[in-house]
């Protein structure tokens, strides 16, 4: 299981934390691999692209028109943390729903 998110990141340490023997990968000094983006952008849409962030507030309007696999590529923090793979399943963020489906894994 691979969890990428950010070290700095309070939902990534907790999920860390809750997770036994998961691989983490640190977005924004390792970044993402090209196919994790498209299969999450796949599976998530525009949700992988956490709107709310400092990150995006600091872009401007062309910058935000951007296509969501390109921002994410030039700005790794702009992805909604954690991003949760094991084999072919995924997970985005640590919401009640993600706990529950990763309880006793990991």
């Amino acid at each position: 299981m691979i969890l990428y998110g950010l070290k700095t990141c309070d939902t990534c340490r907790k999920a860390l934390k809750a997770l036994d023997g998961v691989e983490f990968v640190d977005v924004r000094a390792e970044g993402v691999p090209q196919e994790v983006l498209e299969r999450a952008l796949l599976l998530f849409g525009d949700g992988v692209v956490n709107t709310r962030s400092t990150t995006w507030r600091g872009l401007d309007m062309e910058e935000r028109a951007g296509a969501p696999l390109d921002l994410l590529k030039a700005h790794p923090s702009l992805m909604k943390r954690p991003l949760i793979v094991d084999g072919d399943e995924m997970w985005l963020g640590w919401g009640k729903d993600v706990q529950s489906a990763l309880q006793g894994r990991g």
